[in-house]
């Protein structure tokens, strides 16, 4: 469930993408970003713009249908990117997709390729500001500048996680997916001593809770470390103040089948 209001996502998006704008200000747009393998500052920079146009047709046509993601995705030809031009086309997709979603409104049903309970626009929202938040990390490692996330925007954005976390795809035996629920299989995420989740795959399916009061169980991997820093962990981004105890095969499991979604 999201934790941030709507109002506060859509600001959040245009926020983001101005942050990324900054971070990105005269660098240089052919250089490679190690954390998105074989593409380069211009790409990741035109993905971002694409989601955002992505989401903004799907939101202003109100669709019900499957909308290709070709714009954001299909990156062959922008190895030789502008970065001035860049700015100003990041700045253009940020606004018309947050005045899309207010003019929407939070509830308006639309479609989204997600296989979660969440069939209204407020889902795009809530996407569309993690998407920016993680991808500005990568702008900013490629470009060497200091990257920051307040707080409860990362919570919101590992909360998200834990829910992608319990579709059936992201757990379900398959050819190529070893199946990832089994006894004793529990792993906490500890981001202070109020701030836990703990992920139980001992059942018929995953559950997680907010587990700020700690538990009885005892988990069998636990991960810590500043929630910014939890965050990036989960979307396999460099996170080096964060720490695993543990059944590391198990967690290296969890992430892989999570995170199942970031490839699709």
């Amino acid at each position: 469930m999201a934790s941030l209001t709507f109002d506060r996502y859509c600001e959040e998006i245009v926020a983001q993408t101005d942050l990324l704008r900054a971070h990105v200000e005269g660098a240089d747009m052919t250089a490679p970003v190690r954390t998105c393998p074989g593409w380069n500052l211009g790409q990741l920079l035109r993905h971002v713009g694409g989601d955002h146009r992505w989401a903004d047709t799907v939101v202003r046509t109100r669709a019900t249908d499957p909308v290709s993601d070709e714009q954001a995705n299909d990156l062959a030809g922008y190895t030789a990117e502008d970065g001035a031009v860049l700015d100003v086309w990041l700045a253009e997709g940020a606004s018309r997709l947050a005045a899309a979603l207010r003019a929407a409104g939070p509830d308006v049903t639309v479609w989204n390729p997600s296989d979660t309970d969440c069939r209204t626009t407020l889902f795009w929202a809530r996407r569309m500001t993690h998407e920016t938040a993680v991808h500005r990390a990568d702008a900013a490692l490629t470009a060497g500048a200091e990257y920051e996330l307040d707080d409860d925007v990362a919570l919101d954005g590992v909360a998200e996680w834990m829910e992608f976390s319990t579709v059936p795809e992201a757990y379900e035996p398959a050819p190529d997916a070893p199946g990832l629920l089994g006894p004793g299989r529990t792993l906490r995420f500890e981001a202070d001593a109020a701030t836990r989740w703990l992920v139980d795959l001992s059942g018929a399916r995953p559950t997680w809770q907010r587990d700020g009061d700690g538990s009885s169980v005892e988990p069998a991997v636990v991960v810590r470390g500043p929630v910014k820093e939890l965050l990036l962990f989960l979307y396999r981004r460099p996170a080096p103040h964060v720490e695993v105890s543990g059944d590391s095969d198990l967690l290296d499991l969890w992430l892989t089948r999570t995170g199942f979604w970031l490839e699709a």
